[in-house]
């Protein structure tokens, strides 16, 4: 605990914390509080440990808050990790069985007597010891997390700052006992799909509640959120395109599960053969609608709801694909990498360039820049015409053409 975290140590930034957090708990109504302390007795040798050091420094009682600061401010980290002696003699600390009994264990480290907290967690549940233990790692090496599986609900804690928020979140769920859920479901209502950020209006408004990026917890299941249960919900989760669940209601002191549907696959949009980076955007539509609902860069792959797709790629000439989307497979599009059109010009001119289609026929593509005497234009590989005059000239009659053909990843150049 004497490890540096920032500008402190870990024991003087908990303690700030858990100072904060006791004052905060003032006015609860039905709270009693007690602090247990470890490895604060007896100093650690090279020789000794003190696996007894374990002391319930202030017994449950209400109102007890500034004695609990008060001994908190004094304590110093001295000595080992008896954490399944103290997890044992908590559980004796708490003055009836018959209320929520909790237990939020804070430690930088495992257990490190000769006792397994699985085992004493076994007993305290085989002897109908309704305890709930929260345990709080703080900078931890996270694959040490399994240790504690056995013994409760776990929460990392890498800096102060994530220590403060993993700490006020283990407080709501003491107190409140009212947790719930997000399942974003595929095809088969399997809870499968994560990694995306979702809004919780309140039900009717736009007035937002809560906004998270959705996560698995290292159970893989959907992590838990604090809710507030007196309000309904409008839910929004921000999928490609995004789904809406209204009027979302919250059991109190319960676990509600909130099941959404948002099956989805990937859209892989790429040069085929592309020598050189490139760089092109492509258009997503819904198929039928004429709204853009994402720009996607050429060379990725984004995410999207199961469903028909319209895809305008933004090249020179632009080129229409329409595609399925299906759950959990990538639909590619390949694009033939592009050439450059370079034109270089004594006086100014203006004009048009077009592309010869499979018809034969000219199909425009874009105006050359009359301000200038030179451009390269990004073109895909085809035939081309382009038609000019100068900009000065008075005559329709001084109008000129050249075609001239586009390869991928080469330059073509010509003077007019």
């Amino acid at each position: 605990m004497n490890a540096k975290w920032g500008q402190q140590t870990r024991i003087d930034a908990a303690k700030d914390l858990l100072v904060q957090t006791v004052d905060s708990l003032k006015d609860v109504p039905n709270l009693e509080l007690a602090l247990r302390v470890y490895g604060h007795q007896s100093p650690i040798t090279a020789t000794y440990q003190d696996c007894n050091d374990t002391k319930l420094e202030v017994p449950f009682s209400a109102g007890n808050n500034d004695k609990i600061k008060s001994r908190i401010r004094s304590i110093e980290a001295k000595g080992t990790t008896p954490i399944a002696r103290s997890l044992e003699a908590a559980a004796g600390d708490f003055p009836t069985s018959k209320s929520r009994n909790i237990i939020i264990l804070i430690t930088d480290g495992l257990e490190a007597c000769d006792n397994d907290p699985c085992i004493i967690a076994k007993k305290l549940k085989d002897k109908d010891v309704k305890v709930t233990p929260f345990v709080i790692g703080l900078g931890m090496d996270l694959s040490y997390l399994d240790k504690f599986n056995c013994i409760g609900t776990y929460a990392d804690a890498e800096t102060a700052e994530s220590f403060e928020t993993v700490l006020k979140n283990v407080i709501q769920k003491a107190l409140l006992n009212t947790t719930a859920q997000v399942n974003l479901n595929d095809l088969a209502k399997n809870p499968k799909e994560t990694d995306v950020s979702f809004f919780m209006y309140e039900a009717g408004t736009k007035k937002l509640k809560y906004a998270f990026e959705h996560t698995f917890n290292r159970f893989g299941n959907p992590d838990t959120l604090i809710l507030d249960p007196s309000v309904k919900y409008d839910l929004v989760v921000n999928t490609i395109p995004p789904v809406e669940v209204k009027n979302v209601s919250i059991k109190k002191n319960a676990h509600t599960i909130i099941p959404v549907d948002v099956p989805q696959g990937f859209i892989n949009i790429r040069f085929s053969d592309a020598t050189k980076p490139y760089f092109v955007e492509a258009r997503v539509l819904q198929n039928g609608k004429t709204a853009t609902l994402n720009v996607q860069k050429i060379n990725s792959v984004e995410k999207y709801l199961i469903g028909k797709y319209d895809i305008e790629v933004l090249t020179l000439p632009r080129i229409y694909k329409s595609i399925d989307v299906t759950q959990y497979s990538t639909t590619t599009i390949d694009i033939p990498a592009p050439g450059f059109f370079t034109y270089q010009t004594a006086n100014a001119v203006v004009g048009q360039i077009f592309t010869r289609t499979t018809n034969n026929e000219l199909e425009w593509v874009c105006n050359i820049n009359s301000a200038q005497k030179n451009e390269t234009i990004q073109l895909q590989p085809g035939a081309y015409k382009i038609i000019y005059r100068s900009k000065n000239s008075k005559s329709t009659l001084t109008t000129r053409e050249v075609d001239f053909r586009i390869n991928g990843n080469k330059k073509t150049s010509i003077t007019i």
